[in-house]
């Protein structure tokens, strides 16, 4: 679901095993079909993201590879961030090399580092929409959706039209707000001003399936997609 970091395998990172790595790409995996629909800010919507979204079970790796725990995440996230904080340290003003720390704690779920390490980068790149939208998911997964919806409405400010942005927002309106209305409109625009979306029967889907919703009263929270 991600488009994640190149993992620099220096001599700083002799902990991080083949095993690790795999086991992370594995997670990272599962958390994305656990997710739902969210697309990274920065990513391009394939017809393979499309197929897991569509049908989760069909991508599921059968490794039989057990889910690490909270704290096995964080050390796997901060073993594999290790050497580009490294190398922050001799560029601090690098929003790249931020980007791709944010990125490796996202993946991971550590969402608040990953909050963190976005708004490093948008201090130095404020405008970057890309970022902003990943922010903005991460502050959803947070449990805080108006600051999510904030920060994507930010980031369609600067690129009003930007698919995965619109994308994501009409999940938290749906999901988080219960703004049916709101929402739909949000996907709407989105295919009015993307005719070439990658993701279009995607779209489609959840606009149905949110207005199938359109009758539960406000606050009862519609399950997930995914599930």
């Amino acid at each position: 679901m991600t488009d994640r970091p190149v993992i620099d395998r220096s001599k700083n990172a002799s902990a991080w095993t083949d095993i690790q790595a795999y086991t992370l790409a594995v997670v990272c995996l599962l958390i994305g079909i656990a997710g739902g629909w969210f697309i990274r800010g920065s990513q391009a919507p394939t017809a393979a993201t499309a197929q897991t979204a569509n049908d989760p079970a069909a991508s599921a790796p059968n490794s039989g590879v057990q889910s690490p725990t909270p704290a096995q995440m964080q050390q796997m996230a901060d073993t594999q961030a290790a050497p580009l904080l490294e190398k922050l340290k001799l560029d601090p003003s690098n929003a790249g090399l931020l980007e791709k720390i944010g990125n490796i704690y996202y993946d991971t779920q550590q969402y608040p580092t990953a909050i963190d390490y976005y708004q490093r980068t948008l201090k130095l790149q404020p405008t970057n929409a890309g970022v902003r939208t990943d922010m903005a998911t991460a502050y959803w997964y947070t449990g805080n959706a108006d600051a999510a919806i904030a920060e994507f409405q930010k980031a369609l400010s600067y690129e009003p039209n930007k698919p995965n942005t619109l994308f994501n927002l009409g999940i938290v309106e749906w999901q988080g707000k219960m703004d049916i209305e709101k929402a739909v409109a949000t996907w709407k625009k989105l295919l009015d001003t993307n005719p070439n979306y990658e993701g279009k029967d995607k779209v489609v889907q959840l606009i149905a399936q949110a207005q199938k919703h359109s009758s539960i009263r406000p606050g009862t929270r519609v399950p997930s997609s995914a599930n």
